[in-house]
């Protein structure tokens, strides 16, 4: 039997950009609707061949997993749970935050169970190009610097990583209530000292700031710790001026019960700006690309904003999934 095939729809791809994904009019868009098979899917007519899924259905995102992925059923995906509200433990010892509510939702859409594995920051990346797990999500910033596994003299170290960047953020400063030193700028940092949480861009931020006050004659002194809350009790303790971190931990470092009247932040506006990434194995492209699919299903169907809401992040919200979009 000759069998003749209706053209299959070709989705249509999500729009992107190279910098920095911004917020276009998501909020109240209805889910994306797939067209039913009998108005354009494959015609059958007798023949044996399987239907082909609708483009962003669950199955057809499914497909596009590597094997041992789809095989496992799992998404083993490494965070560093000491960070909230990005990602941190609830009083059970489980994930709790943006990034794990995310993380399942976009499980959910790939037909996979999500595993979170708790590490240090700076051992995530690592990890994920060594393959001991599947993704990073952790308030991980997208750089070219980490896409390219460029060391700080700018030679390369490693291969690199990719990331689908899901969340635009940038770096604040928060200081004692009441910023009597006035600070507001990395410049105005000089002389005096600030705590950071190791491995983070921050921490490469405070680094490279050492050499432009360097040059002003004034030292830049840098405590480097494992956690944003130990940082953030330097300056409680008037040990560091100030504590670096990105602004959804920023902001409920200064807001949150206990903390409001003792922190502020310095300024309003980011010392540096650049999105939250995925994190996925250089060579790991087909994972990449079905999670990116994946999160514009989320975005799409409005679950991507509840949940930002629900962690009162909405500022951060970006319009569709974007590649290696940082800079």
């Amino acid at each position: 039997m000759h069998c003749t095939h209706a053209p299959v729809p070709t989705p249509t791809s999500p729009a992107t950009r190279s910098g920095t994904p911004t917020r276009s009019g998501t909020r109240g868009r209805a889910p994306l609707r797939v067209a039913a098979l009998g108005a354009g899917g494959l015609l059958l007519s007798g023949c044996g061949s399987a239907p082909v899924p609708p483009p962003g259905s669950q199955q057809d995102l499914r497909a596009r997993l590597p094997k041992a992925v789809r095989d496992a059923g799992v998404l083993r995906i490494g965070s560093y749970l000491n960070y909230p509200p990005v990602d941190f433990k609830d009083p059970a010892g489980g994930p709790a935050g943006l990034d794990p509510e995310l993380a399942k939702a976009v499980g959910s859409y790939l037909g996979l169970r999500v595993e979170f594995v708790d590490m240090p920051f700076e051992k995530l990346l690592p990890a994920v190009r060594a393959r001991q797990l599947d993704l990073a999500m952790s308030a991980v910033i997208d750089t070219k610097q980490r896409q390219l596994g460029a060391a700080d003299d700018g030679h390369r170290s490693d291969e690199g990583v990719d990331f689908v960047d899901y969340f635009a953020t940038g770096t604040s400063m928060v200081v004692k209530t009441g910023n009597q030193l006035d600070l507001t700028t990395l410049d105005s940092l000089c002389g005096r000292t600030v705590a950071v949480q190791r491995g983070t861009v921050q921490d490469e931020l405070a680094g490279r700031q050492t050499a432009a006050c360097l040059r002003a004659g004034k030292q830049l002194q840098i405590h480097r710790f494992d956690t944003d809350e130990q940082a953030l009790a330097e300056v409680a303790a008037g040990t560091a001026v100030a504590d670096l971190n990105d602004y959804p931990v920023a902001q409920y470092n200064t807001t949150q019960s206990g903390r409001a009247g003792v922190f502020q932040l310095a300024s309003t506006h980011f010392l540096r700006s650049g999105p939250y990434g995925i994190t996925v194995a250089k060579d790991n492209t087909a994972l990449r690309d079905a999670v990116a699919k994946a999160l514009d299903q989320v975005i799409r169907g409005g679950e991507y904003d509840k949940i930002l809401d629900k962690w009162n992040v909405h500022y951060g919200a970006i319009s569709s999934a974007v590649v290696n979009g940082g800079l």
